[in-house]
């Protein structure tokens, strides 16, 4: 770590004093079955925002609320979003800090080695292994870790801060955009005690490697589709049925292997049309940044990269639509034999956007391609293709004040620059909140490349549990002192 100014230097060696206490927090947090999809664990999200909100109030935050967002659907109330403040003085800077408390469906006969919702800390190789610890529990607490040693020292932050914390991220934070759209329309929580929001900073991504630390200044977008058949009125016997009847997962079968092929090329006609050309300038900016096949390899636990190099790995990764196929509901996926045709079906799949896409079209696109192949079918079947959400892309400018600062704070902590990236994920508010609060967005990751956040066996190394702390913390410190 450099030098760390003297102002910072109490407030780092607070956190590692708080080091265990801090993992049991996250404890805690994780214990929470908070996976937002799921409809039959709404209730542990209600309980995961009473949780969070104690922590605030012990930090003697105000303002503290539990919005209503109402309902996703008839009977199926939305989680709610917790805001709250802390400090609303009229000569400082005012920061947002967003993150989000609800999480990827997780067991442990998916693979895990451990049980998901149970902290496991491997101290041997240093890791906090658990779902949300990198995305996005750990990183929230992150930032409470950081305000607590504050807390605790007397320190007053150098920034007025607004949290803004959603159960819905996972799921396409329905019901926030309107949220935060309406709040900006009437000056409500956002602006009460300012008349403008200095910047807006998130921790919910990952560094592009496992050794050095990065900056995120643009997303990949995400429209998320179904498509249905129906066939028979009942589930059939396939000894009795099979051969005779019109298979509404056949048809389903068929209509996705039209989408994309195994070299992860979108097979739908007009979507790559509308992709921004790569220029020569840009390919110089991949050229620079510290990563290799192997790291990705790692990231995924395989070989099976389509590409071996580190260029057309990271274009693919940031700055083209990708086309992945999910799931099918109503398959039969328990184990043994199961001889049956079931009545109907449903195929997710999404297609991650990039500039210049247009939502809207690539909307109309894909729905009217699934018609086109599902009519040459000439199956007597009933087929629906619908959109289920969709989050548009983000790409920012890597060298404004909030970014500057972010990159101070990185060097500070961590000892070297970051990587400037891109990131293939998506956070569909980061826009909205850019957009609405006309803010500039800021993304600092805590965690690493390889944490395998959405996947098996979910870690934040305890490092970086802890420097993140220190590394938000600094942000705040360089951030206030900008023109």
């Amino acid at each position: 770590m450099s030098d760390i100014p003297t102002r910072l230097q109490p407030i780092f060696e607070q956190i590692d004093k708080n080091t265990e206490a801090n993992i049991a927090k996250l404890a805690t947090a994780i214990s929470f079955k908070a996976v937002s999809g799921d409809e039959s664990l709404r209730p542990e999200l209600f309980k995961k925002a009473d949780y969070i909100q104690s922590l605030l109030e012990k930090l003697n935050c105000t303002d503290i609320q539990q919005f209503d967002l109402g309902e996703e659907k008839p009977g199926l109330s939305l989680p709610p979003v917790i805001l709250a403040r802390l400090g609303t003085s009229p000569t400082k800077k005012t920061v947002v800090v967003y993150a989000h408390m609800d999480v990827q469906p997780a067991s442990k006969e998916d693979g895990w080695d451990t049980e998901p919702f149970e902290l496991f800390h491997d101290k041997e190789n240093g890791l906090l292994i658990g779902r949300g610890s990198t995305d996005d529990t750990g990183p929230l607490l992150a930032w409470l870790n950081m305000l607590e040693a504050h807390q605790q020292l007397g320190l007053e932050l150098p920034v007025n801060l607004i949290f803004c914390f959603e159960s819905m991220e996972e799921s396409g934070s329905i019901g926030l955009d309107k949220f935060i759209e309406d709040e900006a329309k009437t000056s409500g929580y956002f602006f009460k005690y300012a008349s403008k929001i200095d910047s807006v900073a998130i921790s919910d991504n990952y560094w592009l490697g496992t050794t050095t630390p990065a900056l995120t200044y643009g997303l990949r977008g995400c429209n998320y589709y179904q498509i249905k058949v129906d066939g028979p009125k009942a589930d059939l016997h396939s000894g009795v049925f099979g051969g005779c009847i019109a298979e509404p997962m056949i048809d389903l079968v068929q209509l996705l292997s039209t989408l994309v092929n195994s070299k992860g090329e979108i097979l739908i006609p007009g979507v790559n049309e509308m992709v921004a050309p790569v220029t020569d300038a840009e390919r110089e900016i991949y050229k620079s940044i510290t990563y290799s096949v192997e790291e990705f390899n790692e990231s995924s636990n395989s070989n099976t990269c389509l590409f071996d190099n580190k260029e057309d790995i990271l274009m693919h990764r940031w700055r083209m639509p990708s086309l992945s196929v999910h799931g099918i509901e109503n398959a039969f996926s328990g184990q043994g034999a199961k001889t049956v045709i079931p009545a109907t079906c449903s195929g997710k799949f999404s297609i991650r956007t990039v500039p210049h896409i247009d939502s809207d079209k690539l909307d109309a696109l894909v729905i009217d391609h699934v018609n086109k192949q599902f009519a040459k079918l000439n199956s007597p079947n009933k087929m629906v293709c619908e959109l289920v959400h969709n989050g548009a892309y983000w790409y920012s400018d890597p060298h404004n004040s909030s970014f500057t600062a972010a990159s101070k704070a990185t060097e500070l902590v961590w000892g070297q620059k970051p990587d400037l990236t891109r990131e293939g994920g998506s956070i569909p508010i980061t826009l909205t909140f850019e957009q609405q609060l006309k803010s500039s967005v800021v993304l600092i990751p805590c965690g690493k490349g390889n944490d395998g956040a959405h996947s098996i066996n979910e870690k934040i190394d305890l490092e970086n549990y802890v420097k993140g702390a220190k590394l938000l913390g600094s942000f705040l410190y360089y951030f206030s002192e900008t023109d």
